[in-house]
């Protein structure tokens, strides 16, 4: 027995000893090595998951135009509401309502909307609504509707009439104060007993402290990721299911009523999470996508179609499928129109069409990304055709190709060795794998060519099983992108994905923020994120471990790097392991560090997530950080996420 407590005991320090065993980092201080982008951390945005309509964009009516297929699909109708074309307000948006009296034996006639799952208001928040109204007779005298805003038991708890007095289309407006939070809202619109017949188009709601026509708490999530980049509007969007229905930006500018409705891509793509009513209405735009970049100090970089739609859905040996390499000059006109849009002179076409919607000022775009997860020959043979001419008209512009939807195989080969051949600037790189392969591929660019096109990696997210933000999905991501930022000198940007969705209308996940109708919650891995994007730096500097980059030995990652612009050094660790660490960080070249602080990731559960109603299970805590001359002494909780900075 005695024995026995002796070498359990002593297998207990063993495993003490173990787990605590000194680690002895090195970073050459006074070496700063590689030029870490600007751009390097950002963010992707798609319209999945509800990401605009019903989500970025703040409004709050489904179907505000009558234009959804099904013209009166988000609406609920009484009494005598009849559908028309018949001079329309908006010559892209033609439909509009009639109501009408309806007559002695119904009392009331009227519209109601429930918005997108319901439409959440918040306790003495002002919200407005508008619409464009006009008598229905030519000789009608007076119209009067009544908007109300009504909570999900059904009682009436703000209201307002508006007078109509005019045949001809006018824009209305009222403001209803919400004296209660409610998130299963409602919205109706009566015709007055008594009044004429008035006719109704693009019936709006939104809260007052919307920004530019956006969330304004979904707006100050993506601000405080301090991005780099913002990639926008997609994804297989650009694609579209069909080329009828890809995104084409020009539909997306100019006054948001007459911006004609287009099928989302991703509205049947899911028969397991189904949305019939799922429509862009393009309210949110190129327009306010650049607006946004501006907003939150990012870089935008729109992404066009190349003229091949999805080629997941679609056959290549199609020919009515894709665009002919002979037809392909409008498609290559809306990347040169696009640029011009963005950072043309007010003189020009489509620069002043950017001044006259408000911003006379040039948006800066420095790149432009051309297709979408396309592989085989036919892209390389397409993006040529775009990139000769915008060399040739902008050859500042930088031009991102692809190299595929996978991360690694015979299409992803053939990508890259067409996108050298091509010379672009950049290959957008994409991977969605499981947290061990994120764990593992922490190296993947130390061995890249240096001499060839730099790397975007423009949608990355780990995948555990069934999906979840968890904390060891997270976790991977820190891990792995300490070899983002170590291989700065190839690695141009990077971007998580998907970045929205709505808590009841998702169908992709893991996602990194989530939302309702009254509030959002920021997963694990948007924190990894954050302090990515916080704490980049300007130049990496050499972080060693027995001369090697440390990548995953031990379950130990890690980077460092100097920030010029504040003066300050950085070092990022990842422990992916079950075991608490001990590390010694020498700075060579410096004799002494300043305090500093370091913010620490961390969970005792691996697979911990932060939910809408519970949103601080994984968050980071910063303290004081003490040095002795030029050591660190850092102590690591198993399974956690540290960056000091000095």
């Amino acid at each position: 027995m005695r024995k026995a407590k002796f070498f359990a005991a002593a297998l207990l320090a063993m495993s003490s000893l173990g787990a605590f065993a000194q680690h002895q980092f090195t970073v050459q201080a006074n070496k700063p090595g590689a030029e870490i982008q600007p751009t390097m951390y950002g963010i992707f945005f798609e319209d999945i998951n509800f990401g605009a309509d019903g989500g970025l964009y703040a409004e709050m009516v489904e179907n505000r135009s009558f234009e959804f297929p099904q013209r009166l699909m988000g609406w609920n109708t009484f009494g005598n509401v009849t559908l028309s074309d018949v001079k329309p307000a908006f010559d892209r948006n033609p439909h509009y309502v009639t109501l009408e009296s309806a007559g002695a034996r119904e009392k009331q006639t009227g519209l109601e909307n429930r918005g997108f799952f319901g439409m959440g208001l918040k306790k003495d928040m002002k919200y407005d609504f508008t619409v464009y109204g006009r008598l229905h007779l030519i000789d009608g005298k007076q119209g009067k509707i009544r908007v109300e805003l009504v909570n999900s038991k059904n009682d009436v708890i703000a209201k307002q009439v508006i007078n109509i007095t005019n045949n001809k289309w006018q824009k209305l407006t009222a403001t209803l104060t919400s004296p209660q939070t409610d998130a299963k809202g409602l919205m109706r619109v009566y015709l007055e007993k008594g009044s004429e017949s008035v006719d109704l188009d693009h019936i709006s709601l939104f809260p007052e402290d919307n920004w530019n026509g956006l969330r304004a708490d979904l707006v100050q999530d993506l601000a405080d990721l301090k991005p780099g980049i913002f990639r926008f509007p997609g994804g297989c969007i650009v694609e579209g299911t069909d080329l009828d229905t890809r995104y084409e930006w020009k539909n997306s500018v100019g006054a948001p009523e007459n911006r004609p409705l287009n099928e989302n891509r991703w509205r049947d793509t899911f028969p397991h999470r189904l949305f019939p009513n799922y429509y862009q209405s393009l309210g949110l735009g190129f327009y306010e996508y650049f607006l946004l970049s501006e907003k939150i100090g990012a870089e935008p970089l729109p992404i066009l179609s190349v003229g091949l739609a999805c080629q997941y859905q679609n056959d290549d040996k199609d020919p009515n499928a894709h665009v002919a390499v002979k037809d392909l000059q409008s498609y290559i006109d809306d990347a040169l129109d696009l640029i011009e849009f963005a950072n043309g002179p007010v003189t020009s076409k489509w620069g002043k069409l950017r001044a006259d919607m408000g911003h006379p000022a040039p948006f800066n775009l420095k790149q432009i990304g051309i297709g979408n997860e396309q592989w085989g020959p036919m892209y390389p043979e397409r993006l040529k055709k775009f990139m000769e001419q915008i060399h040739a008209k902008y050859p500042k512009i930088k031009i991102c190709g692809s190299s595929g939807p996978s991360a690694d195989g015979k299409d992803f080969d053939y990508g890259w060795e067409q996108m050298r051949k091509l010379g672009v600037d950049m290959v957008d790189e994409h991977y969605y794998k499981s947290p061990e392969w994120f764990r593992s591929n922490a190296s993947r660019y130390d061995k890249y060519d240096r001499k060839g096109p730099k790397v975007f990696a423009g949608e990355y997210a780990a995948h555990a099983e069934n999906d979840p933000n968890s904390w060891e999905a997270a976790l991977s991501e820190a891990a792995f992108m300490t070899g983002l930022e170590r291989n700065a000198d190839v690695v141009y940007q990077a971007t998580y994905a998907p970045l929205f969705a709505h808590v009841e209308g998702w169908q992709w996940r893991p996602d990194l923020i989530w939302f309702d109708n009254l509030s959002s919650v920021r997963s694990a891995n948007y924190y990894v994120q954050q302090l990515y994007g916080e704490n980049k730096g300007t130049n990496v500097l050499k972080l060693t471990e027995n001369g090697k980059a440390v990548a995953g030995e031990n379950g130990l990652y890690a980077t460092a790097c100097f920030d010029k612009t504040t003066k300050s050094y950085i070092v990022k660790i990842a422990n992916t392991s079950n075991e608490a660490k001990e590390i010694n960080v020498t700075f060579n070249g410096i004799k002494k560090l300043n305090p500093g602080k370091v913010t620490v990731l961390h969970a005792d559960d691996i697979q911990a997530e932060n939910k809408i109603d519970n949103k601080n299970v994984v968050v980071p805590v910063v303290s004081d950080a003490q040095v002795q001359g030029n050591v660190l002494n850092v102590k690591m909780k198993p399974n956690s996420f540290v960056v000091y900075r000095f």
